[in-house]
């Protein structure tokens, strides 16, 4: 397989495109609130949600249904036209690319809103080959319409190939900000014995051990999470690759407890954020992917005491190290980036003593 020199990356893939960024902006992103811009009633919402939620996405895929795609895209450029989005990000989800509806969907969003347009994210993404086809045409588009910064891409890792290949697709393109988790596509696309949009099933389990050997007698029961693997590797491939890994839809709304469980076990794992399929997942996912006043506290001790941040120091009965002082470090400047946006949290995190 053949490969372009590293200084190469950086060039726009176009005549007149604009210079590929270097690094991936840490803006802020809890929750990608979807909307159907085909939906008058939903469409309607959208400025009302600028400012309460850090992205919203215009959905052009699935859940739209094939009479309604046009209207889809032309209500999205009719919404980003009319809309000021000031610190919420627009972000758009095309159709598939095999799909006859994601060239029209490419070259109209591109050359009337790609100024306002900050991710496009891909969907059943497959390999590498599939980021080089979004990449090229979007410099294309670019340089044609005279879009300014350059649109971003995000991959929705819903197939096995996919996950085959998440370290080519994370770093694929410097456009690359992002992949999140698709846990229905991917389970029927792995045939995976489950029905549910993410989250646990009891019947992936670990039982405790027989007591006294009686196999029938009472035994403890843990439901284990079917998308732990598939997270850490996601995880671990956008780490290495310089962009951030997300949890994706979690499709039972009524069961805001199993959400929010999965949305932790997400944040803890290292993905930045989620999506939010209905308004009252955004305050979930607003809650768990910004760090808690607590974790804040204990990371601005270590930080203090560490000093220049070598050694070792006793906090609180337990040893804290560089390794500490990084875990540490991660937590703080994610308060800060997120402080900047929020006004609450900024007073919250602002509160806070650190005792010695």
């Amino acid at each position: 397989m053949s490969h372009k020199s590293p200084k190469d990356f950086f060039a726009p893939l176009a005549v007149g495109a604009p210079a590929p960024l270097r690094e991936i902006p840490a803006r802020p992103s809890r929750a990608i609130h979807f909307f159907d811009p085909s939906n008058p009633k939903m469409a309607a919402k959208v400025p009302a949600m600028v400012g309460t939620v850090d992205v919203l996405l215009g959905n052009l895929e699935d859940a739209v249904k094939a009479d309604n795609k046009v209207a889809a895209r032309e209500g999205l450029v009719e919404i980003a036209k009319a809309t000021d989005f000031g610190k919420t990000q627009l972000w758009t989800r095309i159709n598939s690319l095999d799909s006859p509806w994601v060239l029209d969907d490419l070259v109209t969003l591109v050359t009337e809103i790609g100024d306002k347009l900050d991710v496009v994210m891909v969907p059943k993404v497959q390999g590498p080959e599939d980021i080089h086809y979004v990449d090229r045409i979007l410099a294309q588009l670019e340089a044609k319409g005279g879009v300014q910064k350059p649109i971003l891409i995000h991959a929705i890792l819903e197939t096995a190939r996919g996950v085959a290949n998440v370290e080519e697709i994370a770093l694929a393109s410097p456009r690359m900000q992002g992949i999140s988790l698709g846990p229905a596509d991917l389970a029927a696309d792995r045939k995976m014995k489950t029905t549910r949009v993410g989250g646990g099933h009891p019947g992936y389990l670990v039982r405790q051990d027989p007591i006294d050997g009686n196999i029938h007698g009472e035994r403890t029961v843990f439901q284990q999470d079917l998308w732990h693997y598939t997270i850490a590797k996601m995880v671990d491939a956008c780490a290495a690759a310089g962009i951030y890994p997300y949890y994706g839809p979690f499709g039972d709304i009524t069961d805001v407890v199993a959400a929010e469980d999965q949305f932790r076990n997400a944040f803890l794992l290292g993905c930045v954020g989620t999506w939010s399929l209905h308004p009252k997942q955004i305050e979930i996912a607003n809650r768990v992917f910004s760090p808690s006043v607590e974790d804040i506290k204990h990371a601005r001790r270590v930080v203090a005491a560490m000093g220049d941040g070598t050694g070792a120091v006793m906090l609180d009965g337990k040893m804290e190290d560089d390794a500490s002082l990084k875990q540490c470090l991660v937590l703080v400047d994610l308060a800060e980036e997120l402080a900047a946006i929020d006004p609450k949290l900024k007073e919250l995190y602002d509160t806070i003593e650190i005792e010695d």
